[in-house]
């Protein structure tokens, strides 16, 4: 899923370098939290967060058909 995200994102945005993704497992859930440069945070959240919700709806469907967790995708300010 990490490699995903990154695939993703990273052709969206003006720093491709500060493209990170983290993830946090605990027993029911998994987080990946991706945070980008300051300046590309809109580019990535999009017009009224439409990237951002096709992002997220791309990794849910993928996510649930290899895991039995919820999975949740975070992006951090």
């Amino acid at each position: 899923m990490k490699q995903l995200i990154e695939a993703i994102v990273k052709p969206i945005v003006d720093y491709p370098e500060n493209v990170k993704v983290e993830k946090e497992e605990s027993i029911n859930r998994i987080v990946y939290k991706l945070s980008v440069h300051p300046e590309d945070m809109g580019k990535v959240i999009g017009k009224q967060g439409r990237v951002a919700k096709a992002i997220r709806t791309i990794v849910y469907s993928a996510a649930g058909s290899h895991q039995k967790k919820k999975t949740y995708v975070d992006i951090l300010d």
